[in-house]
């Protein structure tokens, strides 16, 4: 007897992360240390050492790669490269990015050292210097591979330095289509591209053993956020999630924050060895002072500013300006306050109250209700059904179902049972009406019947 098991069934572990590229703080995280199959997310390292080989002099985009047999022979997705055939470092850049080709990704590798293994030992090497500590790759490609690991941790610090090191070449990951010199190629991300507002990138990544990855970043306004989930079940589930996260961290990323890029590491030699310049690139630098110079006055007998002072001036404005924004932030919504102990500059009145506070008028209840938790819901008026049921042990069920379904949205809200003349409604209330669509939307993807319940007139 033969059983058909479902592919949500056998879905690999799943795991989340979602930061504020301007400044790396961490918004949300799920498993996010968990090492786990990486799959084609792999080929952001592999690409951002192929810009690092090019900045570095060491190859060109114009430098005709010739192709291996081990690269010709590598499985799909693929560009279809045969052995000994030659084609310009930028269109394996431009396939390895749009549309994930491993033989594409292997020839990068091997025309900037050599080896698959030599290549392979240059990433980790790259990704020790980018701080992420929890991964091992063995290939540059991301097929599996016993000891080929990562964490979503890893991959969302590996997307910010590609955004900040490499701004040049960050328009790769946007593109819906390119030319990969042997043909066009579609971009295996371009679902979400063409669906979420503010959308240009990162990486796909698939594999039976990793399920379905994707790291992608997304921009609003001064507002940018980076999300990342491993073990997708489907594409269509993994983008719905990610959209999720995403909106998730332009909620809860401040307006206005002092962006703060990461520092680009030092190119690290086999040997050992660190340099930042161009590959044979030597730089003679003199230490000793000759003559100490007497600083000339400007006309007029004012003497020049400090150089230090004239560096500082815009650090000093911006610190000015974050210690006299106001915070904002909705009483769900996490937010970064900044507390200055130096005395106002003006003594501000404050305004006078009025005489009467108008109470909100609460209509008595014309049914009876059963409340099944305490509330902690703090003064929000918004809620959600899910449903109506034929007896209240149903609906306080159902309660319990969605609750432990649905905990990031609704932990906290409360529920209760509302008996009517036609059956038993099972609502959350105690919700801010953007956590309220949110709860909807997200159980209205995973076929849970929802609507709003909005506060009461008056």
């Amino acid at each position: 007897m033969f059983v058909v098991v479902p592919l949500s069934a056998v879905a690999a572990p799943y795991a989340a992360m979602v930061i504020d590229a301007r400044t790396g703080e961490v918004l949300h995280s799920r498993n996010a240390d968990t090492r786990l199959h990486p799959a084609s997310l792999t080929k952001m390292m592999t690409l951002y050492i192929a810009f690092e080989a090019v900045e570095r002099g060491e190859i060109s985009l114009d430098t005709m790669v010739s192709v291996s047999a081990n690269a010709a022979a590598e499985p799909p997705s693929k560009l279809g490269l045969k052995a000994g055939q030659r084609i310009k470092l930028r269109y394996l850049i431009r396939a390895a990015a749009v549309k994930s080709a491993n033989d594409a990704a292997t020839a990068i590798g091997e025309a900037i050292e050599g080896s698959e293994a030599a290549f392979a030992r240059r990433m980790n090497r790259t990704a020790k210097a980018l701080g992420m500590t929890r991964t091992t790759f063995k290939n540059m490609h991301g097929l599996t591979e016993e000891g080929h690991l990562s964490t979503a941790r890893d991959m969302t610090t590996l997307g910010r330095h590609l955004l900040y090191d490499y701004p040049q070449y960050y328009n790769l990951f946007s593109r819906r289509s390119t030319d990969a010199g042997v043909r066009e190629v579609a971009n295996t991300n371009r679902r979400l591209l063409a669906a979420y507002k503010g959308a240009d990138g990162i990486k796909t990544g698939y594999t039976r053993a990793a399920g379905f990855n994707l790291v992608a970043s997304a921009e609003r306004g001064n507002e940018r956020v980076i999300a990342t989930v491993f073990g997708g079940r489907s594409s269509a589930w993994r983008n719905a999630r990610v959209a999720e996260l995403l909106d998730m961290g332009f909620r809860r990323a401040p307006n206005q924050v002092a962006a703060r890029k990461p520092e680009k590491p030092t190119y690290t030699a086999e040997s050992g060895t660190t340099t930042s310049g161009a590959a044979g690139k030597t730089i003679r630098i003199m230490t000793a002072v000759r003559q100490s110079l007497r600083p000339k006055l400007r006309p007029g007998g004012t003497e020049e500013p400090a150089p230090v002072i004239v560096a500082m001036q815009d650090d000093i404005k911006e610190a000015l300006q974050e210690a006299q924004q106001v915070s904002t932030a909705q009483p769900d919504t996490p937010a970064n306050v900044t507390l200055a102990s130096a005395a106002p500059a003006e003594s501000i009145t404050p305004r006078i109250r009025p005489k009467t506070i108008a109470a909100q008028a609460v209509a008595p209840a014309a049914e009876q209700e059963v409340v099944t938790r305490v509330s902690t819901s703090g003064g929000r008026h918004w809620g959600i059904n899910v449903g109506r049921y034929s007896s209240q042990y149903k609906a306080e069920r159902v309660l319990l179902q969605t609750a432990l379904l649905e905990m990031d949205t609704l932990d906290g809200s409360l529920r209760k049972v509302v008996k009517r003349s036609t059956g038993f409604d099972a609502n959350f209330l105690g919700l801010t009406r953007e956590t309220a669509d949110l709860a909807c939307r997200r159980l209205q993807a995973r076929q849970v019947t929802c609507f709003m319940v909005g506060p009461p007139p008056g």
